[in-house]
């Protein structure tokens, strides 16, 4: 341990530091695996290497945390020692380290809550977008209660540092060069073995995802979500030739209306049909919106009485699945039609205007295409995608701008139009209401439509308009799901009355589920999402397993529509539609057929699974080469086709 080899004296303080670190980490440790006590594995040898696995990664952290004290107290001059120079620089450093490390701690907890993992590229994502977080924490939590506890633990950690006399000790003793010498090289030394020779993965040794994530250091995943926010899919995961993967590719998504072109590396095809009418499309992707809150699924809480009663009236898919965990995985799936790449969302990677997307379909046939959102489009780089493939703008901007390359207009939300608004943006009334006015405005013009909306309200804190529901504002993700289950119902008896009403379709579907986690490597049953197209001609139960980047060639099949697609999903409906999902989190991407699930790591591990949808448990199968072939095909060739610039 670093502490072991430190003078004792001179550097008492950071000894006290790293011990304090340590049993901090570790008190967290044991807090997460009694929270999650009836998921995690309580075998004697599981626990003791969660918690000793746990120790490794916070002994590299703690080596990164104190390295700049090291160097300083290596550096610094022993006729220096205990100035005044060294006290304020030793006690306003120590101060402020133990501030940050106790409001990171807090800020595990809060994340632990939400996400039920350790930090990790979604924590890197919330550093950018400061405005939407700091606001939905100030909404969520009792800010001053919050950072007031921060201080007082931080207060009383100095206290008993100076009770013990450690800054005594740290100020009256001078140093050798021999010790200084010593404390940097060890210091720097553990440092670089974690830096050079230790990933996060390693902290992943368990078929149980929750001993896993508690066995990591909060502070050390963060930095390891921040380098690898992108991943290359041929260094990271387990790959066959192109040719192989792209023939196979194509024969699963051929059908008998598809011609492909002649290129090899591409899934471009032509499908034929006899539909010629243009209906106009209103797409409603919401936030967090579980099938398991829907009462056609189970749920006897009564919260969504208007999405149960259009189940029976709608094209209804009962079995299908989201792609990812975040909103912007949604917007990849139903836009692209892709499966998830690993790393970051398409819809946050550079280089993505351009795309052929449904809205490329759309425009094809002279459609308005148009993209609301409730809150500002700058965050999770909405508008730039959205605006960068085709879509006029309609957001709560706060004064950013689209990039020179976007050839797109984008209108402003007014104040005017707002009768409610919380951090995350203004409620669903109010956003449906600006699309029913924009509608308005096409139908005069004689234009088709297709307007995307992006719902807000269903995100913590769970605020909306007074009076709406009987579930009072910001107690519950409960009152949320009734609130934007309400806001629909507002917005279908608003647009019943419109002269376009007769000739629009509706698409209802979730963008992910409210949470992803639990102890398998992939919690399936919470990728399980409720879709609905109403005003189609047709109602149906559709028990069929399919993904959410089925739900766009699932419509334009409806519609009869011959249309050029990249896309990878395919029409539900029609004869011979075989059964699949794709889902994934940003490193792990799975392919599931009916009870068979294959999941992909990184590190080019790959893990075959039976699945009991019922229990939602994963029990290991000998591995199937040709199941496994398939799933690495499918995610190759998407990979490849969007890094090699064969999407747009």
């Amino acid at each position: 341990m670093l502490t072991k080899f430190l003078p004792r004296k001179r550097f008492a303080l950071l000894t006290a530091l790293a011990v304090w670190f340590l049993a901090a980490s570790l008190l967290l440790r044991v807090t997460f695996m009694i929270w999650q006590h009836d998921e995690i594995s309580w075998n004697i040898l599981d626990v003791f290497r969660t918690l000793f696995t746990g120790i490794f990664f916070d002994i590299g952290t703690v080596s990164f945390v104190l390295l700049p004290a090291v160097l300083y107290f290596s550096i610094l001059p022993n006729r220096l020692i205990g100035s005044w120079f060294d006290k304020i620089v030793t006690y306003f450093f120590t101060v402020l380290m133990l501030f940050i490390l106790v409001l990171t701690f807090f800020a595990e907890i809060t994340f632990w809550d939400e996400f039920r993992t350790r930090f990790n590229f979604i924590a890197v994502d919330y550093l950018i977008y400061t405005h939407e977080v700091v606001a939905n924490i100030k909404e969520s939590y009792p800010l001053p209660v919050l950072i007031g506890g921060v201080l007082l633990i931080t207060g009383l950690i100095v206290f008993v540092f100076y009770k013990r006399q450690v800054f005594r000790d740290t100020f009256s003793h001078a140093l050798a060069l021999k010790k200084r010498v010593i404390a940097l090289a060890i210091t720097v030394g553990i440092a670089l073995v974690f830096s050079l020779g230790i990933t996060n993965n390693q902290a992943e040794w368990s078929s149980n995802r929750y001993n896993s994530e508690i066995s990591k250091s909060g502070i050390y995943s963060f930095f390891a979500a921040f380098r690898n926010n992108q991943m290359k899919y041929t260094e990271f995961y387990s790959s066959t030739g192109n040719d192989a993967a792209f023939d196979l590719v194509r024969q699963k998504l051929g059908s008998p209306n598809a011609t492909f072109v002649t290129d090899k590396y591409s899934v471009h095809r032509t499908l034929t049909g006899d539909g010629m009418e243009n209906k106009n499309v209103v797409f409603i992707l919401v936030e967090s919106l579980s099938a398991k809150f829907l009462g056609e699924f189970g749920n006897t809480e009564h919260i969504t009485p208007f999405m149960d009663s259009i189940a029976q009236q709608s094209v209804c898919f009962e079995n299908l699945y989201a792609t990812g965990t975040r909103t912007v995985r949604g917007m990849e799936a139903v836009t692209l039609s892709i499966p998830p790449t690993p790393g970051q969302s398409i819809v946050k990677r550079p280089d993505n205007h351009n795309l052929y997307t449904v809205a490329s379909v759309f425009r094809n046939r002279r459609y308005d295409c148009n993209f609301f959102y409730g809150g500002d489009g700058y965050f999770d780089n909405m508008n730039s995608f959205f605006g960068g493939n085709g879509f006029t703008i309609y957001d709560r901007g706060r004064g950013s701008v689209l990039s020179d390359d976007i050839r797109t207009t984008r209108h402003n939300i007014a104040d005017s139009e707002v009768t409610f608004e919380n951090a995350w943006g203004i409620c669903d009334e109010d956003i449906f209401n600006k699309m029913l006015g924009v509608a308005d405005a096409q139908y005069r013009s004689g234009k088709p439509f297709f307007n995307f909306i992006m719902t807000t309200s269903n995100h913590r804190p769970y605020t909306y308009p007074s009076g709406k529901i009987d579930i009072p504002s910001g107690k519950s993700r409960e009152g949320a799901v009734k609130y934007t289950d309400y806001a629909l119902r507002q917005l279908f008896r608003k647009a019943s009355r419109k002269p376009w009403f007769r000739n629009t379709v509706f698409v209802i579907i979730a963008d992910h589920c409210a949470s992803s986690a639990g102890k398998d490597e992939i919690d399936l049953a919470n990728y399980h999402i409720p879709a609905f197209i109403i005003n189609a001609g047709t109602t149906r139960k559709v028990e069929t397993q399919c993904s959410q980047i089925d739900i766009f060639p699932t419509l334009f099949g409806l519609f009869g529509w011959s249309y050029d697609s990249d896309f990878y999903g395919k029409d539900v409906l029609e004869n011979g539609f075989e059964e699949r999902f794709f889902s994934g989190t940003y490193r792990k991407l799975a392919l599931v057929k009916k009870n068979k699930a294959m999941i992909l790591s990184d590190q080019k591990v790959q893990h075959f699974y039976t699945w009991d949808k019922n229990t939602n448990a994963l029990e290991p199968l000998p591995m199937d080469k040709g199941f496994l072939t398939e799933t690495i095909s499918f995610y190759q060739t998407a990979d490849y086709l969007f890094t090699n610039h064969r999407l747009k």
